[in-house]
């Protein structure tokens, strides 16, 4: 079975005067169109390198990265992020302040003809339920509506795989929540790709379909929330997952609307 996203023993890191700093060891894992995951571990384990290394921010120094089999990074060879065909969504929305909503996701349709452009706009408005506010600037909305502007522009232009880097970590924890349901109920509907990173567990337990526990630069296990809660692979990951995810999660199984099944 071919793979959306391949990482194959990736090491990332930086050269440090004469020596070289590993930051993350041996690091494979495989997504599959359609799939959500999670990069899930404490501040400074290694998650958000990973996250950029598949952007193209950050060289791989061993192994590869692959995206619908094409070697996207390997040791001495990157392809530039803008031929990635991979969206980002940023922690702090990054929308343009002087543009209004509707032209803020309009802005990586630019190359597309205009009616075509309009249309993917319109579409992308109703699906983040903000029609009315299509002439509205981002500093009229609240919180949660800027981020789903945020994740309107990004997933506009229809990219491979959608990257999102704490993406509500400004938020209120039941606005984040309830948010974090409302994006995976957007991307199940578009059946698009993404890798989130975070730090939260209930975040990561109601969000995605497989998770990554990062652990001082080594990824401990990757498997959906079933198997890291049955079946974790060593002491580690059994002692780090957290009651309260597990709640989360348990409340998501037993109501099916939070995983917009198909």
């Amino acid at each position: 079975m071919t793979h959306l996203l391949d990482l194959i023993d990736v090491k990332l890191g930086y050269p440090q005067g004469k020596v070289f700093k590993t930051i993350v060891h041996q690091l494979s894992l495989q997504l599959d169109k359609g799939e959500i995951g999670c990069l899930l571990g404490p501040s400074g384990c290694g998650k958000t390198t990973v996250l950029r290394s598949i952007a193209g921010f950050e060289p791989v120094y061993a192994g590869s990265i692959q995206l619908e089999q094409q070697t996207i990074a390997e040791t001495g060879r990157m392809v530039p992020p803008e031929q990635r065909h991979i969206g980002m969504m940023f922690q702090d929305y990054a929308l343009f302040p002087h543009l209004t909503i509707e032209k803020n996701i309009a802005f990586g349709l630019n190359k597309l003809p205009r009616e075509q452009a309009q249309k993917i706009t319109q579409e992308m408005l109703e699906l983040i339920g903000l029609q009315q506010s299509a002439k509205a600037y981002p500093h009229e909305l609240s919180g949660g509506q800027q981020q789903r502007v945020a994740l309107a522009r990004a997933i506009a232009p229809s990219p491979k795989l959608l990257l999102l880097d704490e993406p509500f970590s400004n938020l209120d924890v039941d606005t984040r929540e309830r948010l974090a349901l409302d994006v995976r109920a957007i991307l199940k509907e578009k059946q698009l790709s993404a890798i989130l990173v975070t730090h939260s567990q209930i975040e990561a337990f109601v969000f995605a379909d497989k998770i990554g526990i990062i652990h001082q630069g080594k990824l401990e296990q990757w498997a959906n929330p079933q198997t890291l809660i049955n079946a974790p692979n060593n002491a580690f990951v059994k002692e780090y997952i957290r009651q309260d995810a597990i709640q989360a999660y348990q409340a998501c199984s037993t109501d099916k609307s939070c995983f917009c099944e198909e």
